[in-house]
């Protein structure tokens, strides 16, 4: 999902240091179990109070939120806080609480005939302590859309925050601590040696959020528990774009998706495969696009800056690499040292590099957009797979046989058709990568999913009433043995 979590070194533990608790997770977390053996199945009211109470956090704490993320940024847009970390995040809430009863009701399953008159059902149970590790890059978001589904599900949680974004985490841990018990929802910072500790505790499922290398790492730590884990992590998130879609059109939204946040989004396309003989058109909407949403360019209030100075500078090698690699490039705005200062790093067009080159291989979770000419649909599928499976993957085109060959023929995390991030922002819809983007998912009913065990039960009907599986009492006979032969034995 991010370069947030750049180490997280797993610790074993030792003699000296298994009986410590450093960071006060485990007095945390036994108080959080002990707490939720007084009540495993929270009420529906109860659960709704929770989602009501921590939506008003979010209302109240508007202007704070705001301050504190524009802080963690060195420049954070205004308005794109606005939408990403508080509209979408009470956009979940709301969800949630309309469905929750349904998704809290037994779910009946058909029960085979030899088991008649018995009845099967599903029951969504809490699991106990959720742990979640949110990312520097959408913070707010990232942190609560995953308690939403815990506290939807009866659960407890435990947050770790990104080292990167301590305004944001002092905030969460004020604002939440005023909602909610510690031994129900607690707010954790620290650095990386506080990661690894943080996954390594055995919590009842484990979310992270973050990079591919570190999601690795986090998987070894749950393992010692064996503590199911949901990663949301990243990848190369391709464009296609098919000849018969307007070159204009498509720039404007593309634009839109690399730079809300910089190109700091898991989502954010991270390059565009394009027909053969239309770079040069696409160079020149893509300008113009630029040109009518920041008429005062990067500087512009609405311009996010990148989160700090590594990843500035890891950004500017990218393109220094690509250049050297034979790649033409193409910035949108020079960047003044003014921008530098302020991290503010404009939109750069980065035509034809080389495969093996770095921007090709890493993720590159900024403003920067690599352009490559493919000659037709199949090149470009196959250009996609050539790679690892993204968390998400973006086709414009009118041809119902392109778009479904590139559904069907692609895997990707999740897809948008005809403009990009879209899929992340629909409160019905899982989230989640697959292959080296992550694994499992949340949103919705499936986040209450995810953070409940769905415990099936058969319920026998009756006593003394006579069901076929009796004749299968030994000793069996003529009619047990006709049975089992009729059950395909």
């Amino acid at each position: 999902m991010t370069q947030a979590n750049a180490t997280l070194t797993v610790v074993e533990p030792t003699a000296e240091t298994s009986g410590t608790d450093e960071f006060g997770y485990q007095r945390v977390l036994q108080s959080q179990r002990l707490a939720f053996e007084r009540d495993r199945y929270p009420s529906i009211r109860t659960r709704l109070e929770n989602l009501q109470a921590l939506k008003a956090v979010l209302h109240q704490n508007r202007e704070k939120i705001i301050d504190a993320l524009h802080s963690d940024f060195g420049h954070r847009s205004r308005d794109e806080t606005c939408v990403a970390e508080i509209a979408a995040t009470v956009g979940h809430i709301e969800f949630a609480s309309k469905k929750l009863g349904a998704w809290m009701r037994p779910r009946h399953r058909s029960t085979s005939k030899w088991f008649l008159p018995g009845s099967n059902s599903l029951q969504a149970q809490p699991l106990g302590v959720i742990g979640i590790v949110a990312p520097w890059n959408y913070p707010i978001n990232l942190a609560l859309a995953p308690l939403i589904a815990a506290l939807a599900a009866g659960n407890r949680a435990m947050i770790k925050m990104s080292e990167y974004t301590p305004a944001a985490t002092a905030l969460l841990q004020e604002i939440l601590a005023e909602n909610f018990a510690e031994d129900h929802v607690a707010v954790f910072g620290g650095e990386s040696k506080a990661a690894s500790a943080f996954c390594s505790l055995p919590f009842d499922h484990l979310l992270f959020t973050g990079s591919g290398n570190v999601g690795r790492q986090v998987m070894l730590a749950a393992a010692k528990n064996l503590t199911p884990v949901t990663l949301e992590l990243g990848g190369k998130s391709p464009v296609i774009i098919d000849k018969d879609y307007p070159i204009d059109e498509a720039a404007r939204r593309i634009l839109w998706g690399k730079i809300f946040n910089s190109g700091q989004t898991c989502v954010a396309p991270d390059y565009l495969l394009i027909p053969k003989g239309t770079t040069e058109e696409f160079v020149i909407q893509f300008a113009r696009a630029f040109a009518e949403f920041f008429p005062d360019g990067a500087a512009s209030d609405d311009y996010t800056s990148v989160i700090d100075d590594r990843n500035h500078s890891r950004l500017l090698g990218l393109i220094e690499t690509a250049k050297e690699a034979g790649a033409g490039i193409v910035p949108l705005e020079e960047q003044s040292d003014s921008l530098k200062a302020d991290r503010k790093l404009p939109p750069v067009l980065i035509l034809n590099p080389p495969t093996d080159s770095r921007v090709m291989r890493d993720e590159i979770f900024g403003p920067l957009l690599p352009v490559i000419e493919v000659d037709d649909i199949e090149a470009a599928i196959n250009r996609v797979n050539d790679g690892d499976r993204p968390l998400a993957l973006y086709y414009f085109g009118h041809s119902e046989r392109n778009r479904d060959r590139v559904l069907k023929h692609t895997h990707a995390g999740g897809v948008t058709v005809n403009d990009v991030m879209l899929q992340f922002l629909q409160v019905s819809m899982p989230f989640g990568g697959v292959g080296g983007s992550g694994m499992g998912s949340y949103h919705g009913q499936d986040g209450f999913d995810t953070f409940s065990h769905i415990k099936p039960t058969f319920q026998q009907r009756g006593v003394g009433r006579f069901t076929g599986l009796k004749l299968l009492y030994p000793p069996y006979g003529r009619m047990g043995r006709k049975l089992i032969k009729e059950m395909g034995g």
